[in-house]
Parts: structure tokens; sequence; C-alpha cells
């Protein structure tokens, strides 16, 4: 996508807006996997009946797929398909909304599903060392990070829409 006005592409995203839309994103997450965690429970029905409602206890015994990579790798999908879903519709999550940020493929349309579950995985990637594949945003020439080079996308942003 570019700018009408100036026929040039949108200016690469910096760190702050990735950071600060992951941190608003985090919030949404949290809920979403914790509703997940609930459907699991109820679909799975093995809350155990002999703690009282009212107990002290935060933790119920749950069944043994709950506690399980089964589970672990459920919860993994519903993060991807968040982003997924969202990538996929317009660039965007809400907290990269909030900070007008976009992702795009390098042609400047919208990831595909493909693009976006390599994103998601190349993701954790750029996490996992004391996430150096963000930073890396720093030093690179084209201002991507590990996994916009790893799945073929960019993060642009956008500008301020004109008020009237």
């Amino acid at each position: 996508m570019t700018d009408a006005s100036s026929e040039q592409p949108f200016p690469p995203a910096g760190v702050l807006p990735r950071i600060m839309a992951m941190v608003y994103d985090a919030m949404l997450l949290f809920a979403l996997l914790c509703l997940a965690t609930l459907l699991a429970v109820l679909v799975t029905g093995k809350l155990d009946p002999n703690i009282p409602e009212a107990s002290s206890q935060v933790m119920h015994k749950a069944d043994p797929l709950l506690a399980g990579l089964g589970f672990q790798l459920y919860l993994v999908a519903v993060v991807i398909g968040f982003y997924s879903l969202f990538w996929r519709k317009n660039g965007q999550t809400l907290g990269m909304q909030a900070w007008r940020i976009q992702v795009q493929t390098r042609d400047g349309s919208k990831p595909g599903w493909l693009r976006c579950i390599a994103r998601c995985l190349a993701a954790t990637l750029s996490m996992a060392p004391g996430f150096i594949g963000y930073w890396w945003v720093w030093v690179d020439r084209e201002k991507l990070s590990w996994h916009d080079r790893l799945s073929g996308t960019r993060v642009i942003r956008l500008p301020k829409k004109k008020k009237g």
C-alpha cells in the first residue's frame, strides 16, 4: 500500500510501536486464553466435584488432557488463530490499530494464511533469545525483524487520519 499523495511506500514501523501493540494484544490474548481454557474445562466436564464452590483453593483438579501437550498445542493454536485471523482480514490486530501499524507482504498486500502462520512461528524465534529478533529492526537496513524476513512480510507505520 502506498500513500496516494506521495506515491512513496509507508515507512517501516519502529520497535516501540511494535512492542506497545504487543502489550495491547497481550491483554486481549489473556482474556481469550482464559475463555479457551474455560471452554476446554466445560467440554471435558472434569472439574473435581469434591471441592466446594466457596473453597479457598484456587486450582481445581482437571482432566489430565488439560495439563498435557494436547492442551498446550490447543492454546498455541488459539494464539496463532488470533493473530492470523486479524492479519489476514485487514493486516492489523486491535493493538496494531491503536498504534497505526500494519502487517503486509513485500508487495503491499495482505498476507495469506501460510504467511500469517509462518509469521507467528517465526515471532517465537524472535522472542526466544531476549527479543533480539525484535531489536534487530534497529540494525537492519530495511528495518525488518527476524520474523518479518522469515515470513516475507513487513510492518509499516500508517499515517494519522485527517480530521474533517
